[in-house]
C-alpha cells in the first residue's frame, strides 16, 4: 500500500504557532474583559477559532451571540497576522515538504482562518508546495469531524485510503482515523506521545526531521 497524497495540519504540525495563537485569542478576549488561561486555549488549537471562543465564553458564564463570536474571530485573525513575524516552521518541515513534492500530492488542512493561513504561507514561502489548501472557511464541522480531510482528498483527486495525514492534536488524529486515512502524529504540539498514541495513529514521531521513518512509512 503506497500513499498518493500527504495532508498536513498547520498549527503545531508544520509551524510553531502556539505562543502566537494563544496571544491572539487572549488579546481579542481582553477587549471584552474576559481572561482565560493559555492552557485552555492550547488544548483547543485545531477545533477552529469560533468553536474555541464559544467554549471560552460558556466556561466563563458569559452570554454571547454569533455576532460577538464573529467579532472576536475577526480580532483574533488581525492579532495573529500582526504577530506573524514570530511564527517559525518546525525543524525538518521544509526538508520533508521538499522530499515529498513531486512524489505525492500535497494538501494543507487547517482549522485556522483562511486569512491567517494565506498570510503565513506567504511569509514562510511555503504556498508553492500545496496542491490544495483548506481552512475553517471550507467546512461546516470542525475536527474531530473528518470533513476537512475528506474535502481535501477530493480536491486533490485522491481516494481517502490513499492519503496520509500529519497531525499534532488528538482532534486531528481522530479526524484522520474517522476519514480512514493513514496518520502520522508529531509531538511538536501540546499533546504528549501517550495522549496521541491512545488515538492509534499509524506512526508517532518526535519531529518532522525523522524523515527516514516518515518516508519509509509513506513509500513502504
Amino acid at each position: 500500500m503506497m500513499f498518493e497524497a500527504a495532508i498536513f495540519d498547520w498549527d503545531g504540525t508544520l509551524a510553531d504557532t502556539r505562543r502566537v495563537v494563544v496571544a491572539s485569542f487572549q488579546k481579542a478576549l481582553r477587549d471584552i474583559q474576559c481572561e482565560i488561561s493559555g492552557d485552555f486555549i492550547e488544548k483547543r488549537i485545531g477545533i477552529g477559532a469560533a468553536e474555541t471562543f464559544r467554549e471560552i465564553l460558556r466556561r466563563s458564564n458569559r452570554p454571547f451571540d454569533e455576532a460577538l463570536i464573529r467579532h472576536l474571530v475577526a480580532k483574533k485573525i488581525q492579532n495573529e497576522i500582526d504577530l506573524s513575524a514570530d511564527v517559525r516552521l518546525f525543524d525538518g518541515a521544509l526538508a520533508l515538504l521538499e522530499q515529498l513534492r513531486g512524489r505525492v500530492k500535497l494538501g494543507l488542512a487547517s482549522m485556522n482562518d483562511r486569512e491567517v493561513i494565506e498570510h503565513l504561507l506567504k511569509t514562510t514561502n511555503t504556498q508553492r508546495f500545496f496542491d490544495a489548501v483548506l481552512t475553517a472557511a471550507d467546512v461546516a464541522r470542525s475536527k474531530p469531524d473528518p470533513e476537512i480531510f475528506l474535502k481535501c482528498a477530493s480536491k486533490l483527486g485522491v481516494s481517502a485510503e490513499k492519503c496520509v495525514v500529519f497531525e499534532d492534536s488528538i482532534f486531528g488524529v481522530k479526524a484522520a482515523k474517522a476519514a480512514r486515512m493513514g496518520c502520522v502524529a508529531v509531538t511538536t504540539g501540546v499533546y504528549p506521545r501517550e495522549a496521541l498514541e491512545k488515538e492509534k495513529p499509524d506512526l508517532v514521531v518526535a519531529s518532522l526531521s525523522e524523515s527516514g521513518k516518515i518516508l519509509s512509512f509513506i513509500f513502504q
